[in-house]
């Protein structure tokens, strides 16, 4: 089809996203078939790349047309979402009151999806020690002041 521009698919445009958050780290513990994004990742020792702990806030199918993203989701926001967006269902092989699948075929503003995955990570983050949310974004997470021992 020579002459007719192609626009990027609605995946190839968000699939980014997630590592623009502090702290986010692309793994892949189910194969190579699904990005899955996490927070407060420790890199392991070793040549294989591997990690260790982190919680998933993310995750993006990389088979089939046109992907879906699966996200952390506030339950109440969840069942609204869900209602009132075709594109979005309960999450797919994830507990369906906390996680909802978004369907990436165009049918949702790129903003709103921008939206959901930081919405996702922030609720993700809020679940982190206060030494791993420091450690993931030391200016928005400060430690908390060292209490004074009283003897």
């Amino acid at each position: 089809m020579a002459g007719r521009s192609r626009t990027a698919s609605q995946r190839d445009r968000v699939i980014p996203v997630p590592l623009e958050l502090p702290g986010a780290s692309l793994t892949y513990p189910f194969g190579d078939d699904v990005n899955v994004y996490k927070v407060g990742v420790q890199a392991a020792a070793g040549a294989g790349g591997r990690h260790s702990g982190g919680k998933m806030f993310c995750l993006v199918s990389l088979y089939g047309e046109p992907g879906t993203m699966t996200l952390k989701v506030d339950p109440d926001h969840g069942v609204e979402l869900v209602r009132e967006h075709e594109a979005i269902s309960p999450g797919y092989h994830t507990n369906k009151r906390h996680w909802i699948t978004v369907v990436l075929d165009g049918s949702l503003e790129d903003s709103l999806i921008r939206e959901l995955v930081e919405d996702s990570y922030d609720l993700v983050v809020s679940t982190l020690t206060a030494l791993t949310r420091f450690d993931v974004d030391p200016d928005r997470f400060p430690l908390p002041p060292a209490r004074s021992r009283r003897t």
